[in-house]
This record gives C-alpha cells, sequence and structure tokens, in this order.
C-alpha cells in the first residue's frame, strides 16, 4: 500500500468514528427524551420546594435508639467499638417526609383514579 492510501483509509477510519460517537450520542438523547415521554412534568420551582421541605423534614425528625439496630466489638485496644448500625424504622421517616411534602401543595385527584 501506498502512502496516500494509508492516509485516506486512516481519514476514512477517523470519519467513521466521529459519526459513530456522534449517533451515540443522538441515541443517548433520544433514549432519555422515550424514558422522560411518560412522566408527570414538573417545574423547577416546584422540585426546589420538594427538596426545601425534605431537607427541613430530616432536620426536624426526632431519631431516636430505638429506630437502629446495632452491634458493638471490643476493639484491639479493648475498647467497645460500633461495629453496626442499621436504620430500621424507615416508614415513619418516609411518613413524616410525604406529609410535609404535601402540605406544601394542593392535591388533586388525576382523571386516572377518579374512575
Amino acid at each position: 500500500m501506498d502512502k496516500d492510501n494509508v492516509e485516506l483509509i486512516e481519514a476514512t477510519v477517523k470519519g467513521l468514528q466521529d459519526k459513530i460517537s456522534s449517533l451515540n450520542m443522538e441515541l443517548k438523547d433520544k433514549q432519555k427524551e422515550l424514558e422522560d415521554a411518560s412522566k408527570p412534568v414538573i417545574s423547577s420551582a416546584t422540585i426546589d420546594i420538594i427538596n426545601d421541605t425534605v431537607n427541613k423534614a430530616v432536620e426536624d425528625y426526632e431519631f431516636d435508639c430505638g429506630m437502629f439496630e446495632y452491634e458493638f466489638n471490643l476493639g484491639y485496644d479493648n475498647k467497645l467499638e460500633l461495629s453496626d448500625l442499621t436504620f430500621t424504622d424507615s416508614y415513619e421517616l418516609v411518613e413524616a417526609i410525604v406529609t410535609k411534602v404535601e402540605k406544601q401543595f394542593k392535591v388533586i385527584k388525576d382523571d386516572e383514579t377518579n374512575n
């Protein structure tokens, strides 16, 4: 093969790689668009309200020791160490968050739920 032929093949390969890259980006955009097509629409202002409300609900939530399972180990230096801590009461936390979020909005029934 001569040098011109090699350069032509290299340029063709580069062009095809660029085209594949462009098509992959377009595919990802379309897949995201398709994924979002069935989602309900919400404004960024509403998202901000939800975010602030969730943060406030978690900050105000009263955690106590009964909501956790925990295990202790004796460390190498004979110190008692907490080795495992598991939050077991997520239902009440979720309820507290959902209740605070719902209070921020006028909730209407969907057409589907009216049937």
